[in-house]
C-alpha cells in the first residue's frame, strides 16, 4: 500500500497517506479507536471501497487493473456477523467460493471434509444448517470458509467482537494455529490490544487515518512511539521485566503425570495414587494430547466403564511451548486454572505450567528479585516440583 488516501464528501479524510508493506505469511493487526481508519483501509484492499489516491498492489500487481469480483474470490474475508448463508448447508457454505471457481463436486466434498476437520467439528455437521449450530461453531465455519478456496490472503474485520470471552479465546487460538500451519497472510482489524498482541507478528497502530506506529508486539510494548500508543496499550498491562524469559517452554515443568486412552481405570487410579495426583493428562502412544481424566470421573464411572478412553474429557485447554509468557499469564489467571498442559507444534505433550509458576512471573515482573528470594531458590524449586506432580492435588 503506497500513499493510500480515502477522502469522503465534505473533505473528511478517513485514511491519510497510508504506507505499508505486508510480507507473505505475516499476521498483521490494524488497531485503533473508532474512526481511526482501520476498517476503511482493509476494505480498500479487496475493492469494497475505492481509494481516492495511492496504489495497492498484491504480488506487484495493481488491484485496480483486476476485475473486482475475481479479486475478491482470491481473497478470504471474515466479518463480525459471520455472514453464513442461512438457506445453505454447512457444506454449501464452506464451498461457496470453490463453487464460484468451478471446482468439481468431488473436490469440493473433499475440501469441506478437510475444513471441518481443521476446526474439530464432526463431519455430520456438513449437512446441517447454520441455525442448528451454536454461535461459536458458526464462527468456526466462517473462519474455514475463508480458507476453503486456498486463498493466500485473508482479511478479518473484528471477527470475534460479538462473542463471549471463552469462545473468543478459543477462536483466536484456532486462527493463529491455522495461520501458522497453512502459511496464510492475514490482515486483521481489531480494537482490542490484547487480541493484537496475542495474534500478530506486526501491529499497525492508527489514529485519525494516519499510522502512529508499525512494529512487532514486543517492540510496541517496550518502545511505544508516542503518548497515543502508550494510552492505547494501557499502563496496567504486564510488561515483561525479565526479557531473558519470554516463552512458556522456558518455565514449564516436564515431570507430567499422564496415561493413555486404552489404560484400565484401575491402572489410571494406581498411577494417581503413586504420583500423589488427583488428575492425569491423556495422550496417545506418540504423546499427542488427547484429553484429561480426574479422580471424580473414576469415582463416578468405576462400576460402568473400564478404560480411560471411555470417560476422559476431550476438551482440554492447552498452550504451545512457544507461546509468550505475556499471553499465558492472563489466560491462566482469567480461567482460574491450577495448571495447563504445554504442547509442541505437533500437539505433543511436553510439559505443564502451574499457577505457582505464573505467580512467580507476575511477582518478578512487578517487584523484581531480591536477595532473600534468591536465597530460598532451593525451597521454591522443591515446592514447584511438588505442585507439578500434584496437577491439581490438595498440596497446592
Amino acid at each position: 500500500m503506497e500513499h493510500l488516501t480515502k477522502t469522503y464528501k465534505g473533505g473528511k479524510k478517513a485514511v491519510d497517506d497510508f504506507n505499508l508493506t505486508v510480507e507473505k505469511g505475516e499476521f498483521v493487526c490494524f488497531i485503533g479507536t473508532s474512526g481511526s481508519g482501520k476498517t476503511t483501509t482493509m476494505r480498500m484492499i479487496n475493492r469494497m471501497l475505492k481509494q481516492t489516491s495511492g496504489v495497492i498492489k498484491i504480488n506487484d500487481q495493481d488491484i485496480n487493473q483486476l476485475d473486482p469480483v475475481e479479486l475478491r474470490r482470491k481473497i478470504g474475508y471474515v466479518i463480525q456477523n459471520i455472514g453464513l448463508m442461512p438457506h445453505m448447508t454447512i457444506r454449501q457454505n464452506i464451498t461457496l467460493v470453490p463453487r464460484l471457481l468451478k471446482w468439481s463436486q468431488d473436490k469440493m466434498d473433499r475440501r469441506a471434509k478437510q475444513m471441518i476437520k481443521l476446526v474439530e467439528l464432526p463431519e455430520s455437521f456438513l449437512d446441517r444448517y447454520p441455525s442448528e449450530l451454536s454461535g461459536g461453531q458458526q464462527q468456526r465455519i466462517g473462519v474455514v470458509r475463508a480458507l476453503a478456496a486456498d486463498q493466500d490472503l485473508i482479511l478479518m474485520d473484528e471477527p470475534f467482537g460479538a462473542l463471549d470471552p471463552i469462545t473468543r479465546e478459543s477462536l483466536q487460538d484456532l486462527v493463529k494455529d491455522l495461520q501458522e500451519r497453512l502459511g496464510k497472510t492475514i490482515i486483521f482489524v481489531t480494537h482490542d490490544m490484547d487480541e493484537a498482541l496475542k495474534l500478530s507478528t506486526k501491529i499497525v497502530v492508527m489514529d485519525d487515518g494516519k499510522i502512529m506506529q508499525v512494529a512487532s508486539p514486543d517492540e510496541i510494548l517496550r518502545h511505544p512511539a508516542n503518548q497515543f500508543v502508550e494510552e492505547l496499550i494501557g499502563h496496567d498491562r504486564l510488561v515483561q521485566a525479565r526479557p531473558s524469559i519470554t516463552t512458556v517452554g522456558q518455565i514449564m515443568l516436564k515431570n507430567v503425570a499422564s496415561t493413555t486412552p486404552n489404560k484400565l481405570l484401575k491402572d489410571a487410579l494406581r498411577e494417581m495414587h503413586e504420583r500423589r495426583v488427583d488428575s492425569l493428562l491423556v495422550t496417545d502412544d506418540e504423546k499427542t494430547l488427547k484429553g484429561r481424566i480426574d479422580i471424580g470421573d473414576i469415582d463416578y464411572h468405576y462400576q460402568t466403564a473400564t478404560s480411560v478412553g471411555d470417560i476422559m474429557h476431550h476438551d482440554v485447554f492447552y498452550v504451545l511451548s512457544s507461546s509468550l509468557i505475556r499471553d499465558t499469564v492472563e489466560r491462566i489467571l482469567k480461567r482460574g486454572l491450577k495448571n495447563v498442559p504445554v504442547v509442541d507444534d505437533q500437539k505433543r505433550l511436553v510439559g505443564i505450567v502451574t499457577r505457582a509458576s505464573v505467580v512467580d512471573m507476575v511477582y518478578d515482573a512487578l517487584w523484581g528479585t531480591d536477595s532473600n528470594r534468591h536465597s530460598s531458590n532451593s525451597n521454591d524449586t522443591a515446592e514447584k516440583a511438588s505442585a507439578t506432580t500434584s496437577q491439581g492435588g490438595e498440596s497446592k
